[in-house]
């Protein structure tokens, strides 16, 4: 089974830019059902950088514990990475730096 790497922040939930180091904001809307749609075909490993034990206890906390398979902080290799936060690589350099220069959030 296939690996898909979802970050938390921004993409599962309603993160909005002010970090609190000891805060998970709510699930964003939609994220549980997006999370058992892909749990059906694909292993799920949640990744972020926030400390791994509140990270899963925000998945326990939203009933998601059956549905996910880790949480890393490590970009292990998967199939895909879904991230708020990131370009597609393109093969055309000046494109990218245009896109980087120019991303906003």
């Amino acid at each position: 089974m296939k690996t898909i790497l979802i970050d938390l922040d921004g993409v599962l939930n309603t993160y909005d830019g002010n970090y609190d180091e000891k805060f998970i904001p709510p699930v964003k809307e939609g994220a549980i059902d997006f999370i058992k749609e892909l749990s059906k075909k694909f292993k799920v490993k949640i990744f972020t950088s926030r400390n791994q034990l509140l990270a899963s206890q925000w998945i326990i906390n939203n009933n998601l514990e059956s549905y996910v398979d880790d949480v890393t902080n490590i970009k292990v290799p998967s199939y895909l990475i879904i991230d708020d936060r990131c370009i597609h690589f393109n093969g055309n350099y000046r494109e990218i730096l245009d896109k980087i220069y120019g991303f906003r959030t």
